[in-house]
């Protein structure tokens, strides 16, 4: 049974409701503390203001095995972003602000059009910067059915004080660990000090929900979390300092997705660094890092080289 099931029932949901709300006339839902009043209109950094803003809600088959399943993951992508990738894939949501404006009411049901075309978990892709929003639809979506886990799916620059409202409400959390070099962090993406709170965020996580992915018997995640970690060109991101932070600081048992997925998109086509594709090297030596690290669960993407050697 989904944990936000038995907060709604003792009443504690409402009550986060009210404090998320509360964090908002003077928002610092994220490490940038923007400070505006979204209650008012007001927007900050993210450009994200009152109601949430949703760009596409679908059944997505193309996670990490234990969140596809077999039925998919019913991901709902939420507008705008806390970051300004120069790379960003997604770059027409997150940064065009692609998206329609929706209730919290609509946005229940959506969780509830998604459980119902039998998706294995809701996953909330993006949504930092609508947390309160999210939490609010919650308890019109449970008054409709709502039974399947949350899942928290976002680029890891979080604030603590935002992930402890979540605690008890998100079953199973995807951040991201991007960067080793807050330069770097700063000059690719954006991000003011990303790794001081990144790794903050990824040990509230792991207070939360331990170093266990656990699963139903048919190897669907339950409660957990895995962290995903995308090669960049020329070891921009700092794999192996990442993977040994991560096995010495939270554990070597946490689930973690090494993804190779980089291509050139936005800003980054023509850039003299991220200008290009990963290179089979890079791939292989981040694979040796991760075993370096000493990191027992996980998974690598196929890649154009797995399927030639195939």
């Amino acid at each position: 049974m989904p944990s936000y099931l038995a907060l709604h029932a003792s009443g504690e949901l409402e009550k986060r409701i009210a404090q998320a709300y509360a964090r908002l006339r003077a928002c610092d839902i994220c490490p940038r503390r923007c400070g505006v009043d979204r209650t008012r209109g007001e927007t900050g950094f993210c450009r994200a203001g009152l109601e949430p803003i949703v760009a596409s809600w679908n059944v997505h088959l193309w996670e990490e095995p234990p969140i596809s399943g077999t039925r998919g993951s019913g991901t709902i992508f939420f507008t705008y972003c806390t970051g300004r990738c120069l790379f960003c894939q997604n770059y027409p949501i997150s940064q065009l602000g692609v998206g329609q404006l929706v209730s919290t009411a609509r946005l229940a049901e959506m969780m509830l059009e998604l459980q119902g075309r039998g998706c294995h978990n809701i996953n909330l892709v993006t949504p930092t910067h609508f947390v309160p929003q999210i939490i609010a639809a919650l308890p019109v979506a449970i008054a409709g059915g709502l039974s399947i886990p949350l899942v928290y799916n976002s680029s890891g620059f979080e604030s603590v004080e935002t992930l402890r409202l979540l605690e008890g409400i998100v079953d199973i959390y995807l951040p991201d660990a991007k960067y080793d070099d807050p330069k770097v962090a700063r000059e690719l993406s954006g991000f003011p000090d990303y790794v001081a709170a990144n790794r903050a965020a990824l040990q509230e996580i792991y207070r939360q929900v331990g170093e266990d992915l656990i699963c139903d018997e048919n190897g669907i995640a339950q409660r957990g979390m895995i962290i995903r970690h995308m090669l960049l060109p020329q070891g921009l991101a700092g794999s192996a300092a990442i993977f040994q932070w991560i096995a010495q600081t939270l554990s070597p048992r946490v689930h973690v997705s090494v993804m190779s997925q980089y291509f050139p998109a936005h800003r980054a086509v023509g850039h003299p660094v991220l200008g290009r594709k990963i290179t089979w090297e890079e791939y292989e030596a981040t694979l040796d890092a991760f075993a370096a690290a000493g990191l027992e669960n996980g998974w690598q993407q196929e890649t154009e080289w797995d399927l030639e050697a195939n």
